[in-house]
């Protein structure tokens, strides 16, 4: 294993900021990993600390293959991970919109810029990515629909789903899409939690990136098949919309199946306590996301389902 700085930005406030890698086996540019590139992603940053732990392990165990390089990379924004804000603290940008970034710009744009440069050429990039909207998600994999894209490759993980997303104007400065731009096999990764750490998640994460790393050639591990994973279009998520705004208490988690017309959640009123709407199943299926904000406005996102196709 070897620990090395990727890119270092003198800051107004503190220590200096550094973004580290950890490089493992050599050869070939086989697979780059990239954890927590917002302030709040914390399981994001573990998942890749775990993965850290592994790699070391499998090197020392001469486990993985000759002529292949992994570099893991748990945390891109020390900086605002250490002041608790999701975005760039200066300016409030989203590093994660910069892509592939420019090294005279603003400094979000050379953060982006510094991490792009050390990433790409490899054959496959894995991102463990958080979602714009709070809350919790089946595990599963995402792939943008580039033209580039190798979508049976997301099988490989042994994940529930892969989700295929048509990219909008916005995706075109992610991470993601610019991987695959530059020619590498680029998978965004959720799991169920951002903030907080999920014990169960984290591990399942941490052996679909083994599973799949080992199905591809690069290491040596022995792990059970996981899921046969469920390809599905993000576009046909059925969201559910909250009918009033108040307390949000939901009754179904990711991975519940659900009926339609079915109560999966509640809006209470803040001063009282008591009903103030039912939130419904739209369609039947499978709850995939389910937000975690604990106060909700009038049409804010409560879930996304996945419908079910045959009775």
């Amino acid at each position: 294993m070897k620990q090395e700085v990727l890119y270092a930005l003198d800051t107004p406030y503190r220590q200096r900021m550094e973004i580290e890698g950890f490089r493992f086996g050599s050869g070939e540019k086989a697979c780059a990993i990239v954890g927590g590139i917002r302030g709040n992603e914390v399981q994001q940053m573990y998942v890749c600390a775990r993965l850290v732990q592994a790699f070391r392990r499998l090197e020392e165990q001469k486990a993985i293959l000759p002529g292949n390089e992994i570099l893991v990379i748990p945390c891109v924004t020390r900086f605002s991970m250490n002041v608790g804000q999701r975005f760039w603290p200066l300016d409030n940008t989203d590093i994660n919109r910069m892509f592939p970034g420019y090294d005279q710009g603003e400094t979000t744009q050379r953060i982006a810029a510094a991490l792009f440069e050390a990433v790409k050429g490899y054959r496959y990039g894995i991102h463990f990515a958080s979602f714009y909207l709070p809350g919790d998600f089946v595990p599963h994999v995402r792939i943008m629909n580039t033209g580039y894209q190798t979508a049976s490759l997301g099988n490989l993980f042994g994940l529930p789903y892969v989700v295929m997303r048509t990219p909008k104007p916005i995706d075109t400065t992610t991470l993601n899409y610019n991987w695959q731009i530059w020619e590498s096999n680029a998978f965004s990764l959720y799991t169920r939690d951002t903030d907080r750490i999920d014990e169960a998640s984290a591990q399942q994460a941490v052996s679909a990136v083994l599973r799949y790393l080992s199905r591809v050639g690069v290491v040596k591990y022995n792990c059970h098949s996981g899921y046969m994973s469920t390809v599905i279009n993000e576009s046909t998520l059925a969201p559910v919309l909250t009918p009033t705004g108040g307390i949000f208490r939901p009754k179904k988690v990711p991975g519940d199946p659900v009926e339609y017309g079915e109560v999966i959640g509640e809006i209470l009123d803040p001063l009282t306590a008591e009903l103030s709407a039912p939130v419904t199943a739209t369609t039947s299926g499978v709850v995939f996301f389910a937000t975690d904000k604990p106060l909700v406005l009038e049409h804010e996102v409560a879930f996304k389902l996945i419908r079910r196709l045959h009775v």
